[in-house]
């Protein structure tokens, strides 16, 4: 039991992590660098563990989730989640304008005008938060409108999330709760930064990588595993405040209030009086927004006086009070100059346009995919065509069609090539796929180069100083063949290369080095594995404790890994079939990678020694997973599915066709009382 003095302590430390939470996520003042607040973190959260009496829900240390959800419950809404009527014309903000004004009550329209308040639109997701008592008690996507999904656990790992509301206008976090007796709703957009959507698609398998950062947030919030999604480093922008508490309050006021009860808003939003001031606002960011580190694809305008509101009314989708003004897609014209095939990792010949410099989105661009050969047929895209291009989703560019009219007589149609541009080994296209590919995986270079420099990328080994140019030297004069023949570099070795002197040589070993200590699961997305993103290769190293039992596990018990599906399983399976990536990892080994699960269970007994087993129904005395971690700490360990490799099935109460396969392949079937007695029995 702790004792008062701990117990100070603990809620000292919550109210500083909080405070410089709200510091650098909200106010964007950091005080502190980030070791000393990840110190305070790890101090409280070694407390909570010491006496788990500390903890409660809206605790700091609750953000890293580890939640599983296997489904998420439907809740109705207090009051429906309108969706806002869109334009893209400045003319029909005129319109909106003089309607709403007819609308009003008379003599509201009168002198100045009512204001409207203009918000940057941040493209994400919509999300609801419930506050009971100033605690957390709820988070829910929009769904219909009417009922959306319980998110709750997901929306405790966002950071801009308040777990306890600050009292509104106190910055030391250390006033009474002024919330009690009171249920609050806020509501905002959940989104992803640009270079956290970035760093996300570098960690996924090109083939699963997320389009835009709004598919990549839709995707995260409706994952099972809340640890996952505290992983992904989403943020939570406030835009609509209700409550008792706040009475008649003007909505410009409300953000006001959001922004001191510890929620990140947008700070750039303006009071406008006239329909001049509101195309003014708009204008001034079609510019401005892509010099943001996140995605903004419109502005909101919302009649400032909450009072107004009900007399303008609603539709049975829209506030009659509001719109939304949505910006054209930026596109721009520009001339295909040549066309690149390119190899990948994994053999995939991608075609890359080579295009005149153009500026697009805030940024210059100079090359754009062409995706595969069927876009190429689709687009009848020839060599000094006229091109017009516009970045998906804000952020990759392609080409979106050819202004034919303007093609010169000099233009020809790309010639597809036969053979790799980098081996010169014939192309082959696989049944049912659109691309191009590479066969000789040993000997292709730019296959190499491209498994080597995503060995060393931040996602997976991070091995600082080893960049694309150091890459291709290395495979160019033979030095590396694959990952493992890195481990064999000497700063020696390393000087003949372009721009390698005695000093970033001795570095690059010593990275390379520290890179062995990474940690199992980033070796394993390190390895190229097709399909294995580093999700995914988390869950294979949570499985399957060493690189030695993955290599051995079949394809039934591939598939049975949470997340893994029969898909994926194929392709690890055939991964460590494969002669060349066996050679690889023997190499990691002998060189000393971790290829281990850092915590290694401690044995009660040895009662289930090497054996696979698998349940099947329900369980009255334990969970799935406490059985699970029963049969780990003896030795065994759980398989999802029943094949010849199967030790033991235990069956529970209704069973399920696992208990008819087993009986057909003879694998010993024992019930739960029979279970037990194995756990301890001599």
């Amino acid at each position: 039991m702790a004792d008062e003095k701990i117990v100070l302590e603990a809620e000292r430390l919550r109210r500083e992590i909080d405070r410089h939470n709200y510091l650098y996520y909200v106010l964007a003042k950091p005080e502190i660098e980030d070791y000393e607040f990840d110190r305070m973190l790890e101090k409280l959260a070694g407390l909570e563990k010491t006496y788990p009496e500390l903890k409660t829900l809206d605790s700091p240390t609750q953000r890293v989730g580890g939640w599983i959800t296997k489904e998420f419950p439907t809740v109705i809404h207090r009051e429906p989640m309108l969706s806002l009527s869109n334009t893209y014309s400045i003319e029909e903000i005129g319109e909106f304008y003089r309607r709403v004004m007819k609308l009003l009550p008379p003599g509201e329209e009168g002198g100045e005008g009512p204001a409207f308040v203009a918000e940057l639109k941040f493209d994400g997701v919509a999300v609801s938060l419930l506050y009971e008592n100033g605690q957390l008690s709820r988070g829910a996507t929009r769904g219909d409108g009417m009922r959306g999904d319980d998110i709750t656990p997901n929306a405790r790992t966002i950071n801009t999330v308040p777990l306890r509301l600050r009292p509104a206008g106190d910055d030391s976090g250390t006033a009474p709760n002024r919330y009690d007796g009171t249920v609050i709703e806020v509501r905002g957009e959940v989104f992803m930064r640009k270079d956290d959507f970035a760093a996300l698609n570098e960690s996924r398998p090109e083939d699963e990588q997320f389009a835009n950062p709004r598919n990549a947030t839709a995707g995260t919030l409706k994952l099972q595993d809340s640890a996952e999604v505290a992983r992904r480093k989403l943020y939570f922008a406030a835009y609509y405040l209700e409550g008792e508490p706040f009475g008649e309050k003007a909505h410009h006021a409300r953000l006001e209030m959001l922004k001191t009860m510890g929620f990140y808003t947008d700070r750039h939003y303006r009071l406008c009086h006239d329909p001049e001031e509101i195309r003014s606002f708009i204008s001034h960011w079609d510019n401005e927004r892509w010099s943001l580190p996140y995605e903004t694809d419109g502005v909101v305008l919302k009649l400032d006086d909450i009072s107004l509101r009900a007399a303008v009314g609603s539709t049975s989708k829209s506030p009659r009070w509001a719109i939304a003004f949505k910006y054209p897609a930026q596109r721009a014209s520009t001339v295909l100059r040549k066309v690149v095939f390119q190899v990948g990792r994994l053999g995939t010949v991608t075609p890359v346009a080579y295009l005149d410099p153009v500026k697009l989105a805030g940024t210059t661009v100079s090359r754009s995919t062409l995706h595969n050969l069927d876009e190429i047929e689709r687009l009848d895209v020839h060599l000094l065509d006229t091109v017009l291009i516009e970045k998906a989703g804000e952020i990759i560019p392609k080409v979106v069609s050819v202004e034919k009219q303007k093609r010169p007589s000099g233009a020809r149609p790309i010639t597809v090539p036969e053979v790799c541009p980098s081996c010169a080994t014939p192309l082959v296209r696989h049944e049912g796929e659109v691309n191009l590919c590479c066969p000789n995986e040993e000997g292709c270079p730019a296959q190499k180069r491209a498994r080597i420099e995503h060995f060393a990328s931040r996602n997976a080994m991070d091995i600082s100083g080893l960049g694309k140019a150091i890459v291709e030297q290395l495979v160019d004069k033979e030095l590396a063949h694959d990952a493992g023949d890195l481990y064999g570099l000497t700063p020696d070795m390393l000087r003949g290369l372009e721009r390698q002197g005695e000093k970033s040589s001795l570095k690059l070993v010593d990275a390379i080095e520290k890179s062995k200590s990474r940690g199992y699961d980033r070796v394993l997305f390190g390895l190229g594995i097709r399909h294995v993103g580093l999700a995914t290769a988390r869950e294979l190293a949570e499985a399957y404790p060493s690189m030695e039992e993955l290599g051995d596990a079949s394809l039934d018990e591939l598939s049975a890994v949470p997340d893994v599906g029969p898909v994926i399983a194929e392709s690890v399976h055939a991964f460590f079939k494969n002669p060349i990536a066996c050679r690889m990892i023997e190499k990691l080994h002998t060189a000393g990678v971790r290829m281990t699960s850092e915590e290694t269970k401690a044995r009660v007994n040895d009662n289930f020694d090497g054996m696979k087993v698998v349940f099947t129904g329900t369980l009255e005395r334990h969970t799935r997973p406490e059985a699970a971690e029963l049969v780990v700490e003896r030795g065994g360990r759980e398989a999802g599915s029943v094949s010849k490799n199967t030790d033991l099935v235990v069956a529970g109460k209704d069973p399920g066709s696992k208990l008819e396969k087993a009986r057909k392949l003879g694998v010993r079937v024992v019930s739960e009382e029979e279970f037990e007695a194995m756990l301890f029995g001599e």
